[in-house]
């Protein structure tokens, strides 16, 4: 137990180096390989939460090489990172489970691509200095660069060369940021800099949130904010469904990196800092939910509603991070949870959904909607006729993914945004004056639900009601089976919804509390003070 802070990192570490040894030939051994690997990942995941869960002040910590912090790289446990890394090993299993179809072999190293992906996003979550923070954040970008590219497509080609380009260039900005940061603090341990910052005089602030702002673009970038977030659709949209359900976590690891150094670097004790970035991330979150509302309804592929939604989901979260508020960032939290399920299981259930389509069913659909149909199609002429029930189990995931996605009752997504609204109409304190921008938020919030309800129903309908040939998918029992346990998941965050927000509470209190994230690690880890 005393060395399980590490297994996340080094468990896809050394499973992502050994499938490298393995030829690409014994395809089911490096298949079955990863998947032990993320099982086990998985029972790992759940010990930390389940260690993470016993006490609001439960923070561990791990040094690496027995180093004394701040000199050293520690590992850090809290519930939120705890969380991240449990919600990144389902996802994983899931993906993992899907690609046994046939992505899997659509492309050379994938599994070893996608153990070190999990390596770069587990030490992204658990690290507690920012170049090591760096230092994953470009494991976890070159693993994502090849299976962006994994599968053929000329358009696939197109936007992962596209978004190549755009994370090198976010990666220059972090190496700039953080560089600066060193320079005014002389450290880059993120507990060390909590203590440091209220000490620095008024002119080393000045260069501080200059570092700050530049390292903030870098996460923004990967979270999809406006208008930083233009790659995102056409990346997302043309990546393998394994690969894409992945990426839904990408984007919440922007938003984590921005939700902890906000909450440790720039809480109340940060002197001529503190709240530093809030008003920009407060509206430039309603800015990426708007962008993301009219790029839902615009769209007309499920798979290009599925894109945006991650940006509506990243803008909620931003905005929320910006009310620097511990009550509204436990509604966040929980919201973040089920919107990345729902999203997964969303770019999973795509590339189900679209095998009964021909070329010529979208332009039916498009017609139809515009000029409507007198004449009832003949396989539903005849009274009486059976769904089919692979079109059965696919349309009832299906809406249950709509539901989770626009926030709509009773899934957790709906409780979600309920704990968000609620948490904001608090803010008001004694005097129940509720701000205006509160009011325009929770007006944007329920819109972009609406609208979200409105694309994928209209585009269920399509899919399911509009077609040429009346073609039924055949589908496997491992492509199945993911979609069914996201959406178990959902269900069971809609049923324990009070202890799952207790826990949401805990991590949130704790994210506000920085010295007991600084008393953890130099404590516990044994450094000495600056």
């Amino acid at each position: 137990m005393d060395h399980l802070a590490v297994l996340p990192v080094v468990l896809p570490l050394f499973a992502g180096a050994a499938l490298t040894l393995i030829d690409d030939r014994h395809h089911k051994t490096k298949l079955g390989i990863s998947i032990a690997a993320t099982l086990l990942l998985v029972v790992v995941s759940l010990l930390l939460l389940a260690e993470a869960t016993q006490g609001p002040t439960r923070i561990s910590t791990y040094q690496l090489g027995n180093w004394p912090v701040p000199y050293g790289i520690v590992l850090v446990v809290d519930p939120l990172s705890a969380m991240m890394v449990a919600l990144t090993s389902a996802l994983a299993l899931g993906a993992i489970i899907f690609s046994a179809a046939r992505w899997h072999l659509a492309g050379q190293h994938f599994n070893s691509l996608f153990q070190l992906l999990l390596m770069g996003l587990n030490g992204a979550f658990l690290t507690g200095d920012l170049f090591n923070l760096f230092v994953f954040f470009e494991v976890l970008l070159a693993a994502s660069y090849g299976l962006a590219l994994h599968g053929q497509g000329t358009s696939r080609v197109k936007a992962s060369l596209h978004y190549v380009a755009i994370n090198l260039a976010s990666s220059s900005l972090f190496l700039i940021g953080a560089t600066a940061i060193y320079g005014v603090a002389g450290t880059l341990n993120m507990a060390d800099l909590a203590m440091r910052i209220p000490l620095l005089s008024a002119s080393d602030h000045t260069l501080l949130q200059t570092g700050a702002a530049i390292l903030g673009v870098a996460f923004l970038v990967k979270a999809g904010m406006w208008p930083l977030g233009m790659w995102l659709p056409t990346t997302y949209a043309a990546a393998a469904p394994p690969v894409a359900a992945m990426f839904a976590i990408l984007s919440k690891l922007g938003v984590y990196v921005v939700l902890r150094l906000t909450s440790l670097l720039f809480g109340e004790g940060a002197g001529p800092s503190a709240q530093f970035g809030d008003a920009v991330l407060q509206y430039g979150g309603l800015a990426t939910i708007a962008f993301g509302t009219i790029g839902v309804l615009a769209s007309q592929g499920i798979a290009r509603i599925a894109c945006f939604s991650v940006i509506v989901s990243s803008g909620t979260m931003l905005a929320m991070v910006g009310y620097d508020d511990a009550g509204v960032t436990a509604g966040a939290l929980y919201y973040l949870v089920s919107s990345t399920l729902g999203l997964a299981c969303l770019f999973l259930l795509v590339e189900l959904m679209e095998r009964g389509r021909s070329m010529g069913d979208d332009v039916l659909a498009v017609t139809l909607e515009a000029y409507g149909d007198d004449e009832e199609p003949e396989h539903m002429q005849e009274a009486g006729a059976a769904t089919p029930g692979t079109f059965a189990a696919l349309g009832i995931a299906f809406v249950c993914c709509a539901i989770l996605i626009a926030g709509m009752p009773p899934l957790s997504g709906f409780l979600g945004k309920f704990a968000m609204i609620g948490a904001m109409l608090d803010l008001g304190g004694a005097s129940g004056t509720v701000p205006v921008e509160v009011w325009v938020t929770i007006g944007i919030l329920i819109a972009s639900g609406l609208a979200a309800t409105i694309a994928l129903m209209r585009s269920g309908i399509n899919t399911f009601w509009v077609s040429l040939e009346g073609v039924i998918p055949a589908v496997r029992a491992v492509e199945i089976a993911p979609i069914l346990m996201f959406l178990t998941l959902g269900l069971l965050l809609t049923v324990y919804a009070q202890p799952v927000m207790s826990f949401m509470e805990t991590a949130a209190q704790s994210l506000y509390t920085q010295g007991e994230y600084a008393n953890a690690v130099f404590g516990v880890a044994g450094g000495e003070r600056p």
